[in-house]
């Protein structure tokens, strides 16, 4: 319904509510001297439709002039509630799928991280295994170097031991052997020696 037939509707209404008016209080007065009851009459019944019809015209032209606006805000709260709704199932829904992807995969995943825990043991096994081997052969060669210091210290020991008991033995044997005439005997050849070699 255009604005121009609501104006037309209500002209009518105020038209009729004044007809309605001036008209009554007559129309009622003659109805009441002709019967006693005015409301019983004819025109008493005529009055009640005329009435009702201004009523109805009243409620149907607020109807029709706020109606419109009301709705339509109505209609336009409703489709953005609807559409918010379906963007937040929609959301939803997504987010839920992702879920249950990542739920698919968490066994591989799961799977994957074992197996990559279980390779970094190994390896990680491994390396000590070899340090620990390196570490016992430094050690190893440390103790045999030590251990040939020690036997060349023992060596050099027991030879400086053993010519000290050379020296001494000869010493004593020297001694037994060496009488005066031996000692004077070998300081003679020893001066002829002297006095070859200045000649």
């Amino acid at each position: 319904m255009s604005c121009e037939q609501i104006r037309r509707s209500a002209r009518l209404a105020i038209l009729m509510f004044l007809l309605v008016a001036l008209l009554g209080p007559a129309v009622n007065a003659r109805a009441a001297e002709e019967s006693g009851n005015p409301a019983e009459s004819p025109i008493g019944e005529l009055f009640k439709w005329l009435n009702f019809a201004i009523v109805a015209g009243a409620v149907g032209y607020l109807c029709m002039k706020k109606g419109p606006s009301f709705f339509r805000r109505r209609a336009d709260a409703i489709t953005a509630a609807i559409t918010q709704a379906t963007a937040t199932k929609a959301e939803a829904e997504r987010q839920l799928q992702d879920a249950e992807s990542r739920l698919a995969r968490l066994d591989l995943e799961t799977a994957d991280l074992r197996a990559h825990a279980q390779r970094d043991a190994q390896a990680e096994a491994q390396r000590l295994r070899d340090l620990t081997r390196a570490e016992a052969e430094k050690i190893s060669a440390a103790a045999r170097a030590e251990i040939q210091a020690a036997e060349r210290a023992a060596r050099l020991e027991l030879k400086a031991f053993g010519a000290g008991l050379a020296v001494a033995g000869a010493e004593s044997l020297l001694t037994k052997q060496l009488t005066p005439q031996a000692q004077d005997s070998l300081f003679r050849a020893f001066v002829h020696s002297l006095e070859g070699g200045l000649n």
